[in-house]
C-alpha cells in the first residue's frame, strides 16, 4: 500500500474516531510522519471474523478501539433488525453486554451498549466486569436476541476483543456469521445515544446481582454429590488464581458456598488488564500458574485452580508423589471429567437415554474410548465452543442424543446446558467434587488418570504454535497450508500416514489412493489432519483470532501392560513429529 493511501486512511480514521485517546495517538503518528507504524495500523481493517474481533489495542483500522467497536456493533444491530423485522418494528429486540478486566473493556462495552440502545434495542449492561460464561447465561435467562462480551480471552495484555452471540447463548455460526460480517463491512454511519438519555428512556438497564445469584445457583446445581462435599469439604485445600481477571468473585463464592477452603493468590486476585505478574494470562501455560503452584507447595494444598481473564478457560495442577505440583493438560482434564461425569451418572441412575459427549476435532481421542466404555456416544465437531453448542442445539431439536458433557483441548469444559460456551466457574466446582470423590476412594486425580491410561492406552499431547505477525504473515500462513495440502505428509515420526482429512474441502482420503475421496460430515474449515498408523493424529489449523498456525500432536501408544514403556515411546514419537513440523515450517519460510 503506498504512502498516500495510508495517510488518506489515517486522516479518515481521525475524522471518525470520537475517543480522544485513540484519535490523538494517530494524530501524533501523522505529525511525526511515522510511516512504518501507520502502515501496520492501516494496511487493513481489523477483520470481523466468525468469532468477532480480536486485535492489539490502539488507534487505527487494524487495531481495537472505539471506532472499530462502533462499526462492529452497528453492523451487528443492523443484522438483527433485518433478521427479525417484526421485533424491530415493535421495539422488542434486546441485547446484553459484559466485559472483562482488560484495558478499555469497560469503555468498549459501554460504547456497544449505547449503539444497541440507539438502534431501539432494550440493552442490558453489567455494572462491572463479568465472565464470558455468565454472558451466555444472561442471554438465555433474560431472553435476549443477542449479546456481546468484550474480552481477548487469554491473549497478552496489549490485546482486546469482541465476541458476538446469538439468542441461544452461543457464539454466532453459519449462516449468521457471514451475514453479520457483510453488515459490518457495509456500515457507513453509526447511531449512538448518550448514557443519560439511554437510562432515562429505559433503553439501557444496568444489571448485576439478579443474574449473579442465579448463575451461581446453576453452577452448584450441576454437582452430583452434595452430601460428599458437605461432609468432606474441609479435607481439601484449594489454591486459586483468577490471573487478574473476572473469576475471583465467582469461584470464591461458588466454592465457598460449598464449604471448600479456597486460598486465592493475593498478588493476582484483583482485576488488572496490564496483568503485571504475568507475561500472558493463559492457564494453558506453566508460567501463568507459577505463583499459584509456589503458594500451593508452600501451604501443602491439594489442588491448584486457575481461570483466564474472562473465566471461560480452566487450568489445574495437583501434587505428584514427591509433593511437586504437576500441571494437568486440557486433554487430561477433559478425560478425567468425562470419566467422572459418566461414572457419576451411571452410579446415581442419572444417565439419560442416548447420552453423548462432544469434543473438538483437535482434542485427543482418549475421551472417545472412555465414553465407549460407558456405552455413551462421542461426537466430533469443529474447533471452538460455538460448534459444541451447535451440536447441543441439534440434539435438542432432533432428539437424537442427550448432551452430558462437552470439552476441547484448549482448557474448555461445559458441564451444563444453561451456558452455551465453555465455563471455567462450573468446571472448577466439578473438579473440586471430583477431587473429593477420588480422595474418598483413596486416590488422587493423577492416580485415576494413570488408571485410565492403563485401561485405554497412553496419550501424550503437544501443541505447537508458530506466529506470523504483520502484513506478510497471512501470506506465509497461506503458503504453509498450501504446501501441506498439495504435497501432503507421507510419514510423521517414522509412522505411516494412513488417512488425511482435509476439512477445508470436507473430504478424507488415503495417501495411497488420493483419488478415492470420501465426504465427511463436518462444515468446511481450514484444518488438515493426518492420521498415523497406531492411532496418533496430527492437526494443522491457522488460528481464527491470532496471526499464527497451531499444530496439535496427539500421540497414543497402546501400553500392553507396560505403562512406563508406553510413556517413553509416546514422548519419543511426539518429539520426532515436532522436529519434522519445525523442518516443514523452515522450508516454507526459507
Amino acid at each position: 500500500m503506498d504512502t498516500n493511501e495510508i495517510l488518506v486512511r489515517a486522516k479518515k480514521y481521525i475524522a471518525e474516531e470520537n475517543d480522544d485517546f485513540f484519535r490523538k495517538e494517530v494524530e501524533k503518528l501523522v505529525e511525526l510522519n511515522n510511516l512504518a507504524e501507520l502502515e501496520d495500523r492501516f494496511y487493513q481493517n481489523l477483520e470481523f471474523g466468525t468469532g468477532g474481533l480480536r486485535g492489539i489495542i490502539g488507534g487505527g483500522t487494524n487495531r481495537m478501539n472505539t471506532c472499530v467497536i462502533n462499526k462492529a456493533t452497528q453492523g451487528l444491530a443492523n443484522y438483527f433488525i433485518k433478521t427479525f423485522p417484526d421485533k424491530a418494528k415493535k421495539g422488542t429486540l434486546s441485547a446484553v453486554i459484559a466485559y472483562d478486566s482488560r484495558q478499555f473493556s469497560d469503555v468498549f462495552a459501554e460504547a456497544a451498549a449505547l449503539i444497541f440502545a440507539a438502534n431501539g434495542f432494550k440493552t442490558y449492561l453489567f455494572t462491572g466486569l463479568r465472565p464470558t460464561p455468565e454472558l451466555s447465561y444472561a442471554i438465555r435467562t433474560l431472553g435476549c436476541d443477542t449479546g456481546v462480551v468484550v474480552t481477548a480471552s487469554h491473549n497478552p495484555p496489549q490485546y482486546n476483543g469482541y465476541k458476538a452471540y446469538w439468542n441461544d447463548g452461543a457464539q454466532v455460526i453459519e449462516p449468521h456469521d457471514e451475514g453479520i460480517i457483510e453488515e459490518v463491512n457495509s456500515v457507513t454511519s453509526v447511531k449512538t445515544i448518550s448514557r443519560d438519555e439511554a437510562l432515562k428512556n429505559s433503553k439501557l438497564i444496568m444489571i448485576d446481582s439478579e443474574i449473579d445469584e442465579k448463575y451461581w445457583s446453576m453452577c452448584k446445581a450441576q454437582l452430583f454429590r452434595p452430601d460428599l462435599i458437605r461432609d468432606k469439604a474441609k479435607e481439601v485445600k484449594i489454591v486459586y488464581t483468577p490471573l487478574h481477571g473476572t473469576g475471583a468473585m465467582h469461584v470464591e463464592k461458588v466454592l465457598g458456598d460449598l464449604g471448600l477452603e479456597v486460598i486465592t493468590v493475593p498478588e493476582q486476585r484483583d482485576p488488572d488488564g496490564r496483568f503485571p505478574t504475568l507475561e500472558k494470562p493463559n492457564p494453558e501455560e506453566a508460567p501463568a500458574l507459577k505463583m499459584a503452584v509456589e503458594l500451593a507447595e508452600k501451604i501443602k494444598a491439594d489442588v491448584v485452580m486457575a481461570t483466564d481473564p474472562d473465566a471461560d478457560r480452566f487450568g489445574s495442577a495437583v501434587p505428584g508423589p514427591d509433593g511437586k505440583f504437576v500441571l494437568i493438560t486440557g486433554n487430561q482434564m477433559g478425560a478425567l471429567l468425562t470419566d467422572y461425569i459418566l461414572l457419576s451418572r451411571k452410579e446415581l441412575g442419572r444417565m439419560p437415554a442416548n447420552p453423548a459427549v462432544i469434543r473438538s476435532i483437535v482434542t485427543a481421542p482418549l475421551g472417545d474410548r472412555i465414553a465407549a466404555s460407558y456405552g455413551v456416544a462421542l461426537e466430533e465437531c469443529l474447533t471452538g465452543f460455538k460448534w459444541i453448542a451447535a451440536v447441543m442445539a441439534d440434539y435438542e431439536k432432533t432428539g437424537r442424543h442427550n448432551y452430558v458433557f462437552g470439552f476441547e483441548e484448549s482448557y474448555g469444559y461445559n458441564v451444563e446446558t444453561d451456558v452455551r460456551d465453555k465455563d471455567g466457574i462450573s468446571a472448577a466446582a466439578m473438579c473440586a467434587e471430583m477431587t473429593l470423590y477420588w480422595r474418598s476412594k483413596k486416590k488422587s486425580l493423577l492416580q485415576r488418570l494413570e488408571e485410565l491410561y492403563a485401561q485405554f492406552g497412553y496419550f501424550e499431547d503437544r501443541a505447537i504454535s508458530k506466529g506470523f505477525p504483520g502484513a506478510s504473515g497471512s501470506a506465509v500462513m497461506k503458503n504453509i497450508m498450501t504446501k501441506l495440502r498439495t504435497e501432503g505428509l507421507k510419514t510423521l515420526g517414522g509412522k505411516k500416514v494412513t488417512l488425511i482429512r482435509d476439512i477445508g474441502e470436507s473430504i478424507s482420503f488415503s495417501p495411497a489412493d488420493p483419488a478415492a475421496k470420501k465426504a465427511i460430515p463436518l462444515p468446511k474449515s481450514n484444518v488438515l489432519q493426518f492420521f498415523l498408523e497406531g492411532g496418533s493424529i496430527v492437526s494443522a489449523r491457522p488460528s481464527g483470532t491470532e496471526p499464527k498456525i497451531k499444530f496439535y500432536v496427539n500421540c497414543v501408544i497402546d501400553n500392553s501392560g507396560n505403562l512406563d514403556s508406553a510413556k517413553k515411546e509416546a514422548q519419543t514419537l511426539c518429539s520426532a513429529i515436532e522436529a519434522e513440523i519445525n523442518a516443514v515450517l523452515q522450508s516454507v519460510q526459507a
